[in-house]
């Protein structure tokens, strides 16, 4: 699937429909973002099944600040609905290629469960 882009209105509707759901905020005048862009959309058009999308900060700040975007690029990954990666800077193709492996390689029943544990503590 190749990259699409994504704004804070279609937001639930694609983790509603995406098991593995990958973002790549970035702005025109960022040279790394232009860097990375290739390479997101290289490694998304390998993993058919997994959606990838772009947010420009400067045309989408609301869904930028409601991430907490701070420095770009910055990938976050959602799998299953949740939030499990977000790290700014460019990825090589390799390593973005490794933490697709290692998502693809969590156990989110633990994950989950560990999840509504702490959540039963705090309460």
């Amino acid at each position: 699937m190749a990259t699409q882009k994504l704004g804070l209105k279609e937001l639930e509707q694609a983790l509603e429909k995406n098991e593995i759901l990958l973002i790549d905020f970035w702005a025109e005048w960022c040279g790394p973002c232009r860097m990375f862009a290739p390479t997101f959309e290289k490694v998304s058009t390998k993993h058919p099944d997994i959606a990838f999308y772009k947010v420009n900060t400067e045309d989408d700040m609301e869904m930028a600040s409601a991430f907490g975007i701070q420095s770009i690029p910055t990938l976050a990954i959602f799998r299953d609905k949740i939030l499990i990666y977000k790290q700014p800077g460019a990825l090589p193709e390799s390593s973005l290629e490794d933490v697709i492996k290692q998502v693809r390689e969590l156990d989110m029943s633990k994950i989950k469960a560990d999840m509504q544990a702490q959540e039963a503590s705090a309460a």
